[in-house]
């Protein structure tokens, strides 16, 4: 998969990128990202990339021409499975939507900034509009290192067990069950006596009860 962010605070992304199961992804080659400097495409010396609201009001706005050149750029060297613009008005990025995504073999992001962009930015050139949740943030580059994790986390041969992933939160609209790991008793709490029967059949089935359960005292919401 390659992944191009879109962005005028780059250096926001360094970090993320550049530890665990991310750069795992990166250094086995199964995952590319590359992160774009909307500042490359300023519409002056002056290095500007955003100006004042139409019709008044408080704020910036990502102009068009700079977002437009770097994406034309990237455009003409490849097709994307999805164009997607971080945003809080934005569809809510849940698990079914992480692992479709995670088929796709290009995507490319763009991340707010300030007030967000010119809205004909996203009519000629968006196809998702993804929010990471209910709350503004400063820019959308911490909304795209969340969306990149959960997307390049569930490529094939990135993680240790594949399974792992199968299991996770969300994977079937339930929450996780409770998890234990040795020793098996800890200041008088014990691990459950079926974990450590050996009878998987029977802790499959403790685990759905337990999930069920958590989830309907949790997030009953998932069940609807």
């Amino acid at each position: 998969m390659r992944i191009d962010i879109v962005t005028c605070q780059p250096d926001l992304l360094v970090s993320p990128f550049a530890h665990s199961i991310v750069k795992r992804a990166q250094d086995k080659g199964l995952a590319e990202i590359y992160v774009h400097d909307l500042r490359r495409y300023a519409i002056n010396k002056h290095g500007q990339i955003d100006d004042y609201v139409f019709g008044g009001g408080a704020g910036m706005v990502l102009r068009v021409e700079p977002i437009a050149a770097c994406f034309d750029e990237l455009l003409a060297q490849r097709t994307y499975d999805a164009v997607i613009y971080l945003t809080p008005d934005g569809k809510t990025l849940r698990q079914p939507l992480v692992n479709r995504l995670s088929l796709a073999g290009n995507l490319l992001l763009l991340c707010g900034h300030y007030k967000g962009v010119d809205e004909r930015i996203r009519q000629a050139y968006i196809t998702h509009e993804i929010s990471v949740g209910d709350y503004v943030l400063s820019g959308g580059e911490l909304g795209a290192a969340v969306l990149v994790d959960a997307v390049v986390r569930l490529l094939p041969g990135v993680l240790g067990n594949e399974e792992s992933a199968l299991s996770d939160s969300f994977q079937d609209n339930l929450l996780s069950p409770p998890i234990y790991t040795r020793p098996a008793e800890w200041r008088g709490h014990l691990v459950p006596d079926i974990l450590l029967s050996g009878n998987t059949p029977k802790i499959d089935i403790w685990r759905h009860e337990q999930a069920l359960a958590r989830t309907q005292e949790r997030r009953p919401d998932l069940l609807e």
